[in-house]
């Protein structure tokens, strides 16, 4: 079904297509719920939302990459969109990353958009058992890791376990929590 005529030389509409392309978003959007809901935890958290959408958009973006890019025979559409997408990540998990008088968070948080975000291009790039791989391992080292991070039994400098000591919000110069 013929839609826009001009300088696009038509958009084509079909059932076929946009049964698979749904498809595809769905997958990105349950593959991005278990680890939002594993951040969305916290009291400062990113949320449950957050993650699905961003599964969601790589996914988009890579379909509507992967389209032009069949339509036009130009394979760099695809590199530059990817390109793109990965940067603008970068600045959104970098906005996620806090530092305090020594203490930084929020980096594992920011990690995870990455993951959620490679999740989505793996399904617009009909890779779905990656996403799911990516989305397992994301969530089992979130869900089983950081109950053992939050209580410091992981030091790296003496050994895998130590005695946990409670840390403050702020700290001085020696990160000994005020």
């Amino acid at each position: 079904m013929k839609f826009i005529e001009g300088p696009i030389e038509y958009i084509d509409f079909s059932i076929k297509t946009f049964g698979h392309s749904t498809i595809l978003i769905v997958i990105a959007i349950v593959l991005g719920i278990p680890i939002g809901w594993e951040r969305g935890k916290g009291i400062n958290s990113t949320g449950l939302r957050t993650f699905p959408i961003v599964s969601m958009a790589s996914c988009g973006f890579v379909i509507l990459a992967k389209g032009v890019s069949l339509s036009n025979g130009d394979p760099s559409i695809l590199g530059s969109t990817m390109q793109g997408m990965l940067s603008g990540l970068g600045f959104i998990g970098g906005g996620m990353i806090i530092k305090e008088k020594g203490d930084v968070q929020g980096i594992v948080t920011a990690a995870s958009i990455w993951n959620v975000a490679a999740i989505g291009m793996c399904v617009g790039f009909g890779r779905p058992e990656i996403s799911l791989v990516l989305c397992i391992v994301n969530f089992l080292t979130l869900f089983l890791l950081t109950p053992i991070s939050k209580k410091g039994l992981l030091d790296p400098e003496g050994g895998l376990f130590k005695e946990a000591k409670p840390k403050g919000k702020f700290s001085d110069a020696d990160d000994e929590a005020i």
